[in-house]
């Protein structure tokens, strides 16, 4: 029987969490229990300062471990998920977000689709995905622009590298882990990055997704935070990466935020 470890970011997520490991725990329980899949859920706390962590702790059980840090950020997040599940017996390793977006029947759609390949990610721009978006237009509006942006300077051809799902092998994982950075707004296409450079086979599937209310987005900063984000993660990609190296050394006073989104 394959094994799945189920990374999940959680940055005050006090209101929304339980609702998604309860759903997650029961679904997957019912997997392992007809010996169809074992699986283990590894959430990350990450500079939480609400109740977050009294919430996981109320669902521990064997499945589910838990690791607190006082950094934040997804991508940080993630990547200690990452180091945390090598050390265990896992066939894949994937992450999804902790606020139910992704029910646990589309997170397993990316683990049926997974044989043959090194990684499986959702994309909900797929005619046959179920998607609900009904209560921002503007966000949908801006995951496409970014993505129209990701397109043209990395030319990796996914129509959505932003959708917090993804799955791959154990395999892919350990090559690439250590050189991943932390941003938020540019992690996940420097993942898919650094596949593409070990010659990873990765598949786009439809899925199911529901915008969630509770956002952590600002909607006035996070547009211009995503995009000095992922110029400068094409920066560090390239001849010129000296230049995002010498905006890390400046004074703080100096520097605007939104490079390090």
């Amino acid at each position: 029987m394959k094994k799945v470890a189920i990374v999940m970011p959680a940055h005050n997520e006090a209101k929304r969490i339980g609702e998604t490991l309860g759903n997650y725990l029961h679904y997957f329980s019912q997997l392992k229990s007809s010996d169809i899949l074992d699986f283990e859920i590894i959430v990350v706390l990450n500079a939480c300062i609400d109740n977050t962590r009294e919430v996981v702790e109320q669902f521990m059980c064997d499945e589910l471990i838990i690791l607190k840090y006082k950094q934040g950020g997804k991508g940080f997040a993630v990547i200690e998920g990452f180091k945390d599940a090598l050390t265990r017996d896992n066939d894949y390793i994937g992450f999804v977000d902790a606020d139910n977006a992704t029910p646990p029947n589309a997170f397993y759609g990316l683990v049926k689709h997974i044989n043959g390949y090194d990684g499986v990610i959702a994309d909900r721009w797929d005619k046959r995905s179920k998607v609900n978006y009904e209560r921002n237009v503007m966000r949908q509006l801006m995951s496409r622009v970014f993505n129209s942006i990701v397109r043209i300077l990395f030319l990796l051809n996914y129509r959505d590298t932003q959708c917090g799902a993804k799955l791959f092998s154990r395999d892919l994982i350990g090559k690439i882990y250590y050189k991943l950075g932390s941003s938020q707004w540019s992690f996940d296409v420097d993942l898919l990055f650094y596949a593409r450079r070990e010659n990873a086979r990765i598949k786009s599937i439809p899925t199911e997704w529901y915008d969630k209310k509770g956002s952590h987005i600002n909607m006035k900063k996070t547009p211009a935070r995503m995009f000095f984000s992922v110029i400068r993660l094409r920066l560090v990609h390239s001849p010129f990466e000296f230049l995002a190296r010498l905006h890390g050394k400046l004074p703080e006073k100096m520097k605007a935020s939104y490079w390090f989104g």
